[in-house]
């Protein structure tokens, strides 16, 4: 039987169809699977919480760590240099020690608390919510700052603490060093996800911290500093590529999944 020219065109162009189809199913199966660590890298901010005013009170501008602490900073050197009556010597030397004390907080907190994976539903959109919705919505500018709701209250727990410690007359000026610190990973942490750094040790800082979040979840949990990533072996290998094969664990979560019923 002698098939039409219209047949046969129809034929060939199906078989090319299923020729295509073919080879991109073995080029899928013999890809590396590349795992998307985020839901959206936009500058967008996802709903939160049921109520409105909870969740307008998640947000907050990038510069309102500034203007809670800086004030916090010179009234507590102004306790040790004045009030305590600690020469100047040692009031540098507390601050500079308190600063050297964040960077060591900041790799734990980041590490330990917010990259915990528990197993209930409760603690898993507590984590969510407090730096899981950061790995969905890296660009969020308004969720890119801890909440005073949540900073002020550590820093309550860090003063008593440091009280307890080194004593009374020390613990002003080690504080200040410890929340300068803090101002520094904190607008550091804005800086390197919404200015646009190129070179220098912001650069680095950006590339490293962008590497966490894109890469390596794994890996690379100091912000303002990669030290405690070099001293605990949480610094990015030669498997840290594109195409990282190592099992990154899934911090985030889909915000409809977690979000709070408050």
């Amino acid at each position: 039987m002698q098939l039409t020219p219209l047949f046969q065109r129809k034929a060939q162009r199906f078989a090319s169809v299923a020729w295509c189809l073919f080879v991109n199913q073995k080029n899928a199966q013999n890809s590396p699977k590349i795992m998307k660590l985020y839901v959206s890298n936009k500058n967008e901010s996802p709903r939160m919480f049921e109520n409105d005013f909870v969740d307008a009170c998640s947000r907050w501008h990038w510069t309102s760590p500034l203007w809670a602490y800086v004030p916090f900073v010179a009234f507590l050197m102004y306790l040790s240099l004045v009030s305590f009556e600690v020469s100047i010597g040692v009031t540098v030397a507390l601050f500079i020690a308190g600063m050297f004390a964040w960077t060591f907080a900041e790799y734990v907190l980041h590490r330990f608390v917010f990259h915990y994976h528990p197993r209930s539903a409760w603690g898993k959109r507590l984590i969510w919510i407090l730096h899981g919705v950061h790995h969905d919505y890296p660009s969020d500018a308004w969720r890119l700052v801890m909440p005073l709701p949540i900073s002020l209250p550590l820093a309550v727990v860090f003063y008593t603490l440091f009280y307890l410690v080194i004593g009374e007359s020390h613990t002003p000026a080690f504080m200040a060093g410890f929340v300068t610190g803090y101002l520094i990973y904190d607008i550091g942490h804005y800086a390197v996800h919404h200015f646009p750094i190129k070179g220098g040790i912001w650069g680095y800082l950006r590339e490293h911290h962008m590497r966490h979040h894109f890469k390596s979840p794994h890996q690379g949990y100091g912000v303002s500093s990669p030290l405690w990533d070099y001293v605990f072996g949480t610094m990015f290998t030669a498997r840290s590529s594109a195409h990282d094969k190592s099992p990154a664990p899934r911090l985030s979560r889909r915000t409809a999944d977690h979000r709070a019923d408050c």
